[in-house]
């Protein structure tokens, strides 16, 4: 398969801090990311996604809102979510409200479905950690049944039946396309293959190529089902700024407050700056000057023989202002430089073997 290099853009909507080093109300928060999301557009970025959380370090619960602010600002980004937390909602609301945002935006909705690495939504919303692995796994089969946009008849455990059940509103140019967010897990790269969903890894640290066995993975199931062949994204964090040093040196203390906070939630060891520093080099921290995220970017591309590629912008409490400028030379200078490192288009997917 060779397709285009989609190079994108996540954001969770983490709250920030000014210059002064306060923290911003939600609200700010809010608008701060729609203009993040219409600069984006401006400057040619392809893809654009909003991640969904439930706690109060991050500002969005709701991404399709967002999404859809930024739909009526812009004509040519895709507006996609980053995740949107399947096991916690009802896939007919899910269908709703992405076939509504594929009209506001003219068929520019994509959905990135996964079980997200937050559980406050299950206790929010009433459901069973106990039953983790049936919801996302009864919810993402009753998804794929609605998004053939017929009359679906279904049952399971975890919700009522369903019986010749037509949901609306329909798409102008559907199916809306949906991709499964995956950490590493062989299971979850086979659901995605059998649901006939694109694939998203989310590499969030080590070394990019040891996820090269899941895409050929993927690759395989795929034949094995006789599932036409389908692309495989990924979604790293970084930072970028004019240099090396300043990026670094911007990012490291807000990456420290965010990783330190939820290292104490799920017993992490200290993050120090030569652990930060040594990701940075030779993990997926994809921090540095325009030229060398867009190097360590076009390296990843490469290994893993992926067509998109979502870089997660924001981490942590930086501020607007730096985030703007991240953006700027994102779409100004890293953007067109991966692709020139590429020439223009992905390498061909790994065939299976």
């Amino acid at each position: 398969m060779t397709q285009q290099l989609e190079l994108g853009l996540d954001t969770f909507g983490d709250v920030t801090v000014d210059a002064e080093g306060n923290r911003l109300p939600y609200a700010q928060v809010i608008r701060n990311v729609v203009e993040q999301g219409v600069l984006a557009d401006s400057l040619g970025v392809d893809v654009f996604g909003i991640g969904e959380h439930h706690r109060d370090d991050f500002a969005v619960s709701s991404p399709e809102m967002l999404l859809a602010a930024i739909a009526a600002r812009t004509e040519r980004i895709k507006l996609s979510t980053a995740v949107t937390v399947l096991s916690s909602d009802d896939p007919v609301r899910v269908f709703e409200r992405f076939s509504t945002l594929h009209a506001i935006s003219n068929g520019r909705a994509e959905i990135t479905i996964g079980r997200g690495s937050f559980t406050e939504s299950f206790p929010l919303f009433g459901f069973d950690l106990h039953d983790y692995e049936v919801l996302f796994e009864e919810k993402i089969d009753l998804l794929a049944e609605l998004l053939k946009e017929q009359p679906v008849t279904w049952q399971g455990t975890t919700r009522a039946p369903l019986v010749d059940a037509d949901v609306f509103p329909k798409t102008e140019g559907g199916p809306i396309r949906t991709w499964v967010g995956v950490g590493g897990s062989p299971e979850s790269v086979v659901r995605a293959a059998r649901y006939g969903f694109p694939l998203a890894l989310a590499i969030i640290g080590g070394d990019p190529a040891r996820f090269a066995p899941y895409v050929e993975l993927y690759h395989r199931a795929l034949a094995q089902l006789g599932v036409d062949d389908l692309p495989v994204g990924v979604h790293s964090p970084g930072f970028i700024a004019d240099t090396d040093d300043e990026a670094r040196d911007i990012a490291w203390p807000h990456y420290r407050t965010m990783a330190e906070r939820i290292g104490r939630e799920r017993g992490w060891g200290p993050i120090t700056r030569d652990s930060f520093e040594l990701e940075v080099q030779h993990g997926s921290q994809y921090v540095g000057s325009p030229e060398t995220v867009a190097q360590k970017i076009a390296a990843t591309v490469r290994t893993l023989g992926v067509q998109r590629f979502d870089f997660k912008y924001a981490s942590g409490t930086v501020p607007h202002e730096n985030l703007m400028h991240a953006i700027e030379l994102y779409g100004g200078v890293v953007v067109p430089r991966v692709r020139e490192l590429l020439g223009e288009s992905a390498p061909a997917a790994p065939t299976a073997g």
